[in-house]
């Protein structure tokens, strides 16, 4: 990795084990479309949070998941890689999929928080993974460029990001096929 000016890092997977329970975070969800006499388009917590962005439960739904979120990462489990991020000499940023005050506790939690340089979560900008923005944002706060950065993360949609904002990636572990 001694070839990268910068790496990102995804959080929930990569660097820690957020203790949430995504099918309880679907069902509450679910509770917001049936409070606001909305249909649900599916039992899919990302295609929910999606469609919720069409309508005036937005702001509830996302506040669901940022709650559940938060509450995870006070919980959350530290995996091998964070230990890598103590050991940089080239910037270091986390770009995920969880809101970035979640993002902020797990790092906090981990004594991380001084090892990265930039964190954008899902709410952090307009668009979320695997739309590029949230990386290149990532980038950018780390004054790096793309072609010279490594996205180190556990899931395809991590991949596409990658891909996406012409940023190398490295999967952790064997990878997988989920969010």
């Amino acid at each position: 990795m001694s070839e990268y000016d910068a790496i990102v890092y995804d959080l929930d997977g990569t660097l820690v084990d957020l203790a949430v329970d995504w099918n309880a975070v679907a069902i509450d969800v679910i509770a917001v479309y049936a409070r606001a006499a909305a249909d649900p388009p599916s039992e899919n917590l990302w295609e929910l949070l999606e469609a919720a962005s069409k309508l005036e439960i937005a702001p509830a739904v996302e506040e669901t998941i940022a709650d559940h979120e938060r509450e995870g990462a006070r919980r959350s489990r530290r995996l091998a890689r964070a230990d890598e991020l103590l050991e940089r000499s080239v910037p270091v940023g986390v770009c995920s999929l969880n809101c970035e005050a979640a993002c902020r506790i797990a790092l906090d939690e981990h004594a991380l928080e001084s090892a990265v340089d930039a964190v954008v979560g899902r709410d952090t900008v307009e668009t979320r993974k695997p739309d590029p923005e949230p990386l290149l944002e990532t980038v950018r706060g780390l004054d790096a460029e793309p072609a010279t950065t490594l996205f180190v993360g556990d899931t395809e949609r991590d991949e596409r990001t990658a891909i996406r904002a012409g940023v190398d990636f490295e999967y952790v572990g064997t990878g997988t096929s989920g969010v």
